[in-house]
């Protein structure tokens, strides 16, 4: 079968084509795993960490790709969820524990690092960490739901933010237009305010209802109650505290931070960005439970989120406009015919 592969870690900048494509043999499932035919693939920030070594996985080559769509094309003896032809989705976590907070547990494994993952035509994965995808969904409109919209679901439950308060969303791409339109229908007298260094994004923001956006580091009409940091550098982080009212909490909804101005944490001012007990609160990822909830959820509310499709031949492009910023909504590889998007 064909699959994109990483082969070691490298710098995106210097090597602006590091995943290959190459032929590997098809996996067959073991007994509690469903062997995926794999139509679509959503494209992660967190995979530039890995081929970039902040998140290195523990062995290479592997086939990246978390936000995996595709049918059943096989089942292992004891398998009882699937049948073959069933469409399911599979995420970032992969296998973990099976406890409430699986998500912090030692055995968790991610989809993708930990295992090989969806730049690939198929895949294997325990039927216990695979999801029906609803039907109001194409499979290209299902694939970012699977991560960016879920650990965005995660990561607005973390704010413990109520309807009327303030929230703020600095970053808006993938994850960001998912929560924005989750936040307008869970707390509709909220007003949403969004930080975002692209004119572009900003405007995509105020189509889809934000209250007001502006540069990351303007200053908002009113300080707000709780901000979501989806961005991969520190700057955000600095002057999300600084626009948090007292006793607000800025949550990072990131795997990992780039260095390239981490430098600027040496420049935290105790009083404009920690004093009145403002909060900072970590995202650390998914469990089984995140991602069946909000499935569930954004079929029901009719979540729209806004795809860019690329071939998977053509995943180092998609990575490197992905790093350039260069964001309208999510983006998807195409892997496998059948995706009606």
């Amino acid at each position: 079968m064909k699959a994109m592969i990483i082969n070691a870690t490298c710098s995106m900048q210097d090597n602006p084509e590091p995943l290959q494509l190459v032929e590997i043999p098809r996996p067959e499932p073991e007994s509690q795993e469903i062997l995926v035919r794999v139509t679509v693939c959503g494209v992660c920030h967190t995979e530039i960490d890995e081929i970039e070594g902040r998140t290195a996985p523990p062995s290479l080559p592997i086939v990246p790709g978390h936000e995996v769509v595709g049918i059943v094309a096989a089942t292992g003896s004891e398998v009882t969820r699937f049948h073959r032809n069933d469409r399911v989705g599979i995420g970032w976590i992969y296998h973990s524990s099976g406890s409430a907070d699986e998500n912090l547990s030692k055995d968790f494994r991610a989809t993708g690092r930990d295992a090989n993952g969806g730049y690939a035509e198929y895949m294997c994965v325990h039927e216990d960490y695979a999801y029906s995808i609803p039907d109001f969904f194409t499979d290209a409109e299902a694939a970012p739901l699977l991560c960016a919209g879920s650990v965005g679901y995660r990561a607005l439950k973390l704010t413990g933010i109520q309807n009327g308060e303030v929230l703020g969303l600095t970053g808006f791409g993938g994850s960001g237009h998912l929560v924005l339109q989750l936040a307008r229908h869970l707390y509709p007298d909220t007003q949403i305010f969004v930080f975002a260094r692209s004119a572009k994004e900003r405007e995509f923001s105020m189509e889809l209802g934000a209250t007001w956006s502006g540069d990351t580091e303007s200053e908002p009409p009113e300080p707000a109650q709780a901000i979501i940091d989806t961005t991969p550098a520190w700057r955000p982080v600095l002057a999300a505290m600084k626009n948090l009212r007292p006793g607000g909490r800025l949550v990072i909804n990131a795997i990992r931070k780039e260095d390239a101005d981490r430098h600027l944490m040496a420049d935290i001012d105790y009083a404009a960005h920690l004093w009145h007990e403002k909060e900072i609160k970590s995202v650390a990822n998914v469990t089984r439970n995140d991602i069946e909830s909000f499935l569930a959820l954004a079929a029901e509310i009719g979540l729209h989120p806004e795809v860019q499709i690329y071939q998977l031949e053509q995943a180092n492009e998609a990575l490197q406009d992905l790093r350039a910023r260069h964001i309208r909504g999510a983006k998807v590889l195409r892997i496998n015919d059948g995706v009606d998007d």
